[in-house]
Parts: structure tokens; sequence; C-alpha cells
């Protein structure tokens, strides 16, 4: 294994040609499967801009991995942003999205018809290392590849990058396995350590892929707890998913009346719920029975940029 010490500026550019943003997942998560390669080591001072953070100490960068046949080889950083030494199992999952935009396991979902919509890409990639230990402050990257069989179908294929936390030895406490070779111990009893996962996409284009992206059911919703949102459903056909910002403006207003950013609608969705909150800023009167509001989604993906759609709807 080659280590060496990176600034933050050295590391990003080794990560930047995948630097393209997306929603996460992240959750709690017990087991993970891994694979070979070797690694680089890095120090850091803080988290470079763009990282994901979770429910642990870990952030990781890009926000998301879009690997193409241009290049078969992308890069994940992990930063360890707690003060103390960090373990982490790395994996990759597959997972499907819900019409709602929730991530699941694959394995959790029943029915054999909704997990043929999902092209998993876990079975081409390998990924190295398998376990990083990391000082506080301290960040790695993780090598990713992909390798596609020959004749594969065009289109996109993804899985999903999971760094899980490993507890320390000590916090382990007395076990089951502990009493039943009858080890001694002051009490028996039951301690739950949670392990929890930090996770981003890794999407696998193979071939020419096509996306047409609309809107429908757009209309202002009232939150839990009283706050003014907007809730639109995204509609996608093609091969590949979606990825941008959506924005809801108002003629005459200087701010965007609400804003979502790395919304992503893959493929084995044909359709996916949005609700943004408006900003408390805006103007009511913007938001009456008769206004005009405009939804614009931005390409933050395939055509950075590029309108992927941009339609008018009358407050009712």
């Amino acid at each position: 294994m080659q280590t060496a010490t990176w600034s933050i500026r050295k590391l990003r550019a080794a990560v930047g040609a995948f630097c393209v943003s997306l929603g996460l997942a992240t959750m709690p998560v017990a087991q993970a499967q891994n694979t070979d390669d070797q690694t680089i080591d890095a120090q850091a001072s803080s988290p470079p801009p763009g990282a994901v953070g979770g429910m642990g100490d870990l952030n990781l960068y890009p926000k998301r991995v879009v690997i193409d046949s241009r290049q078969r080889i992308a890069t994940v950083g992990l930063y360890n942003k707690s003060v103390a030494t960090g373990n982490y199992e790395i994996a990759v999952n597959d997972m499907m999205m819900l019409a709602d935009g929730r991530l699941v396991n694959l394995e959790q979902v029943a029915d054999p018809a909704q997990r043929e919509r999902v092209k998993a890409a876990s079975e081409m990639l390998r990924w190295s290392p398998r376990r990083v230990a990391l000082h506080g402050n301290e960040a790695q990257t993780i090598r990713i590849m992909a390798r596609t069989p020959p004749g594969l179908e065009a289109g996109e294929y993804r899985s999903h990058f999971v760094a899980i936390s490993v507890p320390p030895a000590d916090e382990v406490g007395f076990s089951i396995e502990n009493a039943v070779n009858g080890s001694s111990g002051p009490d028996i009893g039951v301690k739950i350590v949670p392990r929890f996962g930090i996770s981003i996409p890794i999407i696998l284009r193979v071939g020419e892929t096509t996306l047409t992206s609309g809107m429908r059911d757009a209309r202002v919703v009232t939150l839990p707890g009283g706050q003014l949102g907007i809730s639109i459903t995204i509609t996608r056909e093609g091969t590949r998913s979606s990825f941008g910002d959506v924005a809801v403006t108002a003629r005459g207003s200087d701010k965007p009346v609400a804003l979502a950013k790395g919304v992503g609608v893959y493929p084995e969705v044909n359709s996916r719920e949005v609700t943004m909150p408006v900003d408390p800023e805006v103007d009511t009167r913007f938001l009456q029975p008769g206004a005009t509001l405009t939804v614009t989604y931005t390409d933050d993906d395939f055509e950075p940029g590029a309108t992927l759609f941009s339609q008018d709807f009358v407050v009712q």
C-alpha cells in the first residue's frame, strides 16, 4: 500500500473530475461487503466544499459519482471531522428509489417486478480499501473501478457507495458469547451500539442514454408546523436519471419562492414527488390564489446549466 500526504487543494483536484452534486441517503446499517486495491492518505483541517455529512462524524465527497465510457476509474474521499480516531467499513449496496424520493435497500423490496426495474452496478464495481482508520481531521480516498462485460445493454446502472462506522472494541461489552462460554463478568446485559452509515450514488453509464423531464400536480401546501410549501411531481422518461436544482420563482420577486438543490429521479421510477418549504421572507402575495409561479429544473449532471423543464402554474 502506497501512502502520501496531500493538501486539501491537491486532494480535491484528484477527485475533481467526479465532483458532481447529489442527494444522499443516511442510515444506520449493520453489515458490508468489500473488495481490493490501493489507497492514498491525506491530511485535512476541514471538510472540502460540497462534502456530504451524515449522522456520525464522517463526510464523503463528492456527493455523487458518475462513471462513463471515457473514464472507468473514480475516487471518493472520506473525511473524519471529529477529533477522535474513527474506523469505517466500505461497501457498495444496491438501493431502489420510491415515488416519494426515499431510498430503500433492494433486498427489502419484495415485489420481483419492482426489483427488476433497478439496474444494479455492484457486480461491475471494484473498490479499495475494504476498511479505513482515520485520525481526527484526517482524509483518505477510496478508489473505484468499473468493469463492464462485453455486449452490456446501453443504459444507466447504479449502486451506492456506503461508509459504515465500526465501534471500538471496548464498546462491545460483555457479550452473549462470553456468557455461553462461561466467561465471568460483573453483569450480563444488552448494550446497543449504533453503527451509522452514509452513502452516495455511483452511476455507471453505458453507451447512449436519453432523458425527458417534465412536471405535474404543482400546488401550494401547508407543511407540518404551519409553514407553506410547494409540492410538485417531477416526471421522467428515458434510460438515465435526472439530477439538478428545482427553483420556484414569481415575477416581481427578487429571490426564489422555494428552492431544492440536488434533486434526483432515478430510472426505476417514472415520477417523484418533491415538496419544498417556501422562503419565509418571500412576500405572501406571490402565494395568493390566482398568482402565477414558475418551476424550473436545472441540470447539474449530464449537461450542467441546461434547463430540464420550466413550467408555469397558477396558485389555486
